[in-house]
Formats: C-alpha cells, sequence, structure tokens
C-alpha cells in the first residue's frame, strides 16, 4: 500500500480525498520493473521499457484530481503505459476505456489490472490513442498521458457534452503545459491551461497508437 505516498501528496497540495484514497489503497511498486521498486514510492518518473515512463505522482494524483470524477463516469485513457493511472482511473470512476501503441506495455499493464488486481471496468486496447476508442464514446472525461502539438480533434469529438479532458500539449518538452478542455452542453469547447509539464510524446502507429 501507499498510504506514505498519499501523505506526501497531500502535503504537495492534493485535496480529493478520493484520489488520496485511491492512491494510499494501491502499491504503485505493482506498475515498475522489479529493480526499481525500492524506489516505487518516490515522487519521481520511472522507466518501464520502450522509452517510456512512468509518470510522477504528483502529475498523475494531479491530472485525476482536475477530472474531478464523482464514480459514475466513462472515461477514455490515452496511453495506458504502465496501468498505474489506469488502475487509479478504475478505482474511481463507473469504466475505463484505455489504449495503447507499444503492445508489450498493454499486455503487461493487463496482467496487473486483470489478472492481479482483478478491475473487472478496466478495457485495454492497442492502437492509436490520438484516434481514441470511438465505438465504445462518448467518454465523460478523457486523460492523454503523452504530448502532441495540438488537442487531438478525434479526441475532442469523442467527449460528451459536460465532458472534461486533461492533456499535456506542445511539441517540446521544455514547453510543454497541462491543459483541460471542457466541452459544454451546447456542443462549445473551451480550453485552460493549468501548469508546466513535462511528457513523453504522442506517437501514431498502424490504426492505432499512444504511450504512456
Amino acid at each position: 500500500m501507499s498510504a506514505e505516498l498519499a501523505r506526501s501528496l497531500e502535503a504537495m497540495g492534493i485535496r480529493s480525498p478520493r484520489v488520496l484514497d485511491a492512491v494510499a489503497r494501491l502499491d504503485r511498486a505493482r506498475f515498475v520493473r522489479p529493480e526499481l521498486r525500492h524506489a516505487a514510492e518516490g515522487d519521481h518518473p520511472l522507466p518501464i521499457g520502450f522509452g517510456q515512463t512512468i509518470s510522477q505522482p504528483f502529475v498523475v494524483a494531479y491530472m485525476t484530481e482536475r477530472l474531478g470524477l464523482s464514480g459514475n463516469e466513462r472515461v477514455l485513457e490515452v496511453g495506458t503505459g504502465s496501468g498505474y493511472q489506469t488502475a487509479l482511473l478504475a478505482m474511481l470512476a463507473r469504466t475505463v476505456h484505455s489504449v495503447e501503441i507499444i503492445p508489450e506495455l498493454s499486455e503487461r499493464a493487463r496482467k496487473v489490472l486483470v489478472e492481479e488486481l482483478a478491475l473487472g471496468n478496466a478495457s485495454l486496447r492497442v492502437g492509436d490513442g490520438a484516434q481514441g476508442w470511438p465505438e465504445a464514446g462518448p467518454f465523460d472525461r478523457i486523460l492523454v498521458t503523452a504530448a502532441g502539438p495540438e488537442v487531438p480533434p478525434a479526441l475532442i469529438e469523442q467527449l460528451a457534452p459536460g465532458g472534461r479532458m486533461i492533456l499535456p500539449v506542445g511539441l517540446d518538452a521544455e514547453g510543454q503545459v497541462l491543459r483541460a478542455v471542457d466541452r459544454r452542453e451546447d456542443g462549445s469547447v473551451s480550453e485552460s491551461d493549468l501548469l508546466p509539464v513535462r511528457f513523453v510524446p504522442l506517437t501514431h502507429g498502424h490504426g492505432g497508437g499512444v504511450l504512456g
């Protein structure tokens, strides 16, 4: 369990009791490579292979908190990666559909999420995350864990009225910003920047792709 990590995140400004409780109940060490598990409680990213990382816990918690999950939402995650963010979303929302471009990462995450944690409300897919998961939409919330030069138009289309998307935007890792995209009930869209971040780049592949 990660009660100490949850306490440190609260000290850093995370306020949502639901997010903090989920962090406390989820062992981050499950999602990192064995030789790095000693560092799983630290507030820093860790490599997970294939040039990808498990994100810094504060950023994960901050993004999750900004989604404003009440427990009844359908969520799309772009970039399964290690599956840690996926697990938190599954603990806080009704359903999670997560897309990953790297098959090996998707399969590794599936083993932890489905076989070990038995999170039956999480569905995984290998594909182009920038294209979303059209047949499963629309989604009340969308969370993107890799940065592109703009907000992917397909994801805006799959965001339900009244929905919110949180994603990093920017070509250069030094110039990325975390952005909130809100779709009003009339279908119009507004965007607001939240804080500077550094994420791996959003990538595309055959029929699909994104990373974690």
